[in-house]
């Protein structure tokens, strides 16, 4: 399984962006997806986390604002990120477990001006 990642790009603060994770095959509708993300000089932190039911969770530092989902007829899993601040720039990456494997997209990057 093969992720693909897009969205990212330049955004003043305040500004929205939405990323997207294609998926080599049909693999959404069964599997708990996840956006994460790295920052210069930090460690990779979970964002957003999309179980297979339906249940999400989120960062402390981004409820509110940002929003996953899944597009399952189109294989895509999305990040809605909404109200962004210098604090959310940042490399993101997407990743899906299924089956027992875990797959990660080769990342998108935020850049947040001020």
């Amino acid at each position: 399984v093969q992720l693909q990642a897009s969205g990212g790009g330049l955004v003043q603060a305040g500004g929205s962006l939405r990323l997207s994770c294609v998926a080599s095959e049909m693999i959404f509708r069964f599997a708990n997806v996840a956006w994460h993300r790295q920052a210069p000089g930090e460690q990779r932190e979970l964002v957003a986390d999309l179980i297979s039911d339906g249940t999400t969770k989120y960062a402390d530092s981004v409820k509110g604002r940002f929003t996953i989902s899944r597009d399952n007829a189109k294989n895509t899993a999305y990040l809605q990120m909404n109200k962004l601040t210098p604090e959310d720039t940042a490399v993101y990456y997407c990743r899906a477990e299924i089956f027992g494997g875990t797959y990660w997209g080769q990342g998108t990057e935020v850049t947040v001006s001020s």
